[in-house]
């Protein structure tokens, strides 16, 4: 399951339709704490904020029914007091995503840093929950997603200087100062020598 880009359910090669933008802010919601409870009023709230339907727990229950029926009624699980989406962790992109970091940072041989934390930046497919940009429920998760890759980002560059590839990296550099420049106006590109 994807929520690092738009969000998307694979099935095999399939991407699953998920249906409307209720369906996939519930998923989106559901996946933010996978394996954990999500309270039916967090749910309410987040889903329709203060345009609420005429019975919330009813148009609750009907956007549920037709989220099981796009990705399989044993993924979203009924539990007091709300909904949980039952998968492993990590088939989550965004859990996978911080433990790659988490892994790279424990560590020591720089190529392998660079090789895991590469391995967790090719999770993105764009920005972060990228379709409920605007919404309160995804803007703070969004945010701190974002910031971890850009962390994640700075981490491979470094390991990668560190093993010897600072002319592979000069055009990545030039990039990254060029869509964050207040971010990186400290940043000096490493010095090519000719080698003549």
């Amino acid at each position: 399951m994807r929520i690092l880009g738009p969000v998307e359910v694979h099935e095999g090669d399939a991407v699953l339709p998920l249906g409307g933008m209720r369906e996939r802010a519930l998923l989106a919601l559901l996946a933010l704490s996978p394996g954990r409870v999500v309270g039916t009023d967090r749910l309410i709230d987040d889903l329709w904020g203060e345009d609420l339907p005429a019975n919330p727990a009813n148009a609750l229950q009907a956007l549920v029914s037709r989220l099981r029926r796009a990705i399989g009624a044993a993924t979203v699980v009924t539990r007091a007091p709300g909904y949980l989406l039952d998968l492993p962790g990590d088939a989550v992109d965004a859990v996978r995503f911080r433990s790659l970091v988490a892994a790279a940072n424990g560590a020591d041989d720089p190529r392998e840093r660079s090789r895991v934390l590469a391995e967790a930046l090719a999770l993105w497919n764009g920005e972060a929950l990228t379709e409920f940009a605007f919404e309160n429920f995804a803007r703070r998760e969004a945010v701190a997603l974002d910031e971890l890759r850009l962390t994640a980002l700075e981490g491979r560059i470094a390991a990668d200087l560190e093993s010897g590839k600072a002319a592979e990296l000069v055009p990545e550099l030039e990039e990254l100062i060029e869509l964050h420049p207040v971010s990186y106006t400290h940043l000096t590109l490493p010095t090519i020598t000719s080698g003549c």
